[in-house]
């Protein structure tokens, strides 16, 4: 992939775009092997992924004045800091780039000022754009100071709806705090649909406004089902999906598992997991907005058979992986984001490493998504 922006050292998201794609991969899967520890007889080969076009959401500083904004990053150059539009950045769909390219003018022609970091005025901070790779439907959040432009909004809507009838969902939050801060408490919906339908391997799984999901679905989709597949190899009365976000390996697990409990601290991932179910007619399933650590030190001595964790880049934690070692399921499989906190916790939980995958959810960056099965000694 070439990009102008990366070549002219403007955005240097994509680290290794200078680097051809199979010595990232190989590179990529050095690096893992000596992080981690586990033997290479025991790696998987890797999940690849196309470098371009692969996105399902885009997140857009909304910046300059409010006759010419400016949707991108911001960079800081010999003259100051100064705005740069990565509207056509090739990460995107070119559907998604299409979207993307209108929504200036229309942010102009509806009088929504952009937001100044420096300055302290102006309303619209960010513009949040999420696609469904399976309907190719999208998401669009509007990130405002205040209320003061959601009457602009709503008058305008219908134009930007009519143009773009792809767009399904609308919301207006409302971050007032001067800070780095993505998003705030208060999420107005301006359409009446409020969730985005997702489909992977089959399953329908739902977006909402503040719910995680990952952001390359076709390597997500995967990634699901290669965690399907390991866990139905084994005994699995009982599973426990922690961390579950919108519940995708809890679902993937139900057709063959007697229960599955999914835990997640955030309510609107519950919410979409809950949904997902009722739509399957499936009632094996229980889903609860509850801390994963405080869920498992609840818990009686029993343990599931199978417990699939999925933690955010800071792992399990000690208190968390330190409760599932004295719970000591059969078998343990571990998603994760960040691979020095996952050896942290393989250390802790001291199972046996029965295989490993990485699946390249970020191509031209040093991330990886690494997918562990467990089994008890």
């Amino acid at each position: 992939m070439s990009c102008p922006y990366f070549e002219q050292s403007l955005c240097r998201s994509c680290s290794l775009l200078n680097t051809p794609y199979d010595q990232q991969v190989e590179a990529k899967s050095r690096t893992l092997q000596a992080l981690t520890g586990i033997p290479q007889s025991q790696w998987l080969a890797p999940c690849t992924s196309a470098t371009e076009g692969f996105r399902n959401k885009a997140k857009m500083v909304v910046m300059g004045v409010a006759q010419a904004p400016v949707l991108g990053i911001e960079i800081e150059t010999a003259d100051g800091f100064q705005p740069l539009s990565l509207l056509d950045c090739q990460l995107y769909p070119q559907s998604m780039q299409t979207l993307l390219l209108d929504l200036p003018e229309w942010i102009r022609s509806s009088g929504l000022p952009p937001y100044n970091r420096h300055k302290r005025r102006g309303e619209l901070k960010y513009l949040l754009l999420s696609q469904s790779h399976s309907s190719g439907q999208f998401m669009l959040r509007l990130v405002l100071h205040s209320e003061k432009t959601l009457e602009r909004i709503r008058h305008n809507l219908p134009r930007l709806l009519q143009q773009h009838p792809a767009i399904a969902v609308v919301s207006a939050n409302i971050q007032p705090v001067h800070m780095a801060r993505l998003e705030g408490e208060q999420e107005i919906f301006l359409t009446g649909q409020q969730t985005l339908e997702e489909s992977f391997n089959g399953i329908p799984l739902f977006m909402r406004p503040k719910g995680f999901f990952q952001t390359n679905p076709v390597i997500a989709e995967q990634l699901y089902a290669t965690a399907a597949r390991w866990a139905s190899e084994g005994s699995t009365k009982h599973v426990w999906d922690l961390f579950c976000g919108s519940g995708g390996f809890a679902l993937h697990c139900a057709s063959f598992a007697s229960r599955v409990t999914g835990i997640e601290i955030e309510a609107e991932a519950i919410a979409c997991a809950r949904l997902s179910a009722s739509r399957l007619g499936i009632d094996n399933l229980d889903f609860d907005a509850l801390d994963s650590a405080a869920f498992s030190q609840q818990q009686a001595a029993v343990a599931p058979d199978l417990v699939i964790v999925n933690p955010p880049r800071r792992g399990l934690g000690d208190e968390l992986a330190q409760r599932l070692r004295e719970l000591a399921p059969a078998r343990i499989i571990y998603s994760s984001c960040n691979p020095a906190t996952l050896q942290k916790d393989l250390q802790t939980l001291q199972y046996s490493v029965v295989r490993a995958q990485w699946f390249d959810m970020f191509p031209n960056t040093e991330h990886m998504e690494v997918l562990v099965e467990l089994r008890r000694d």
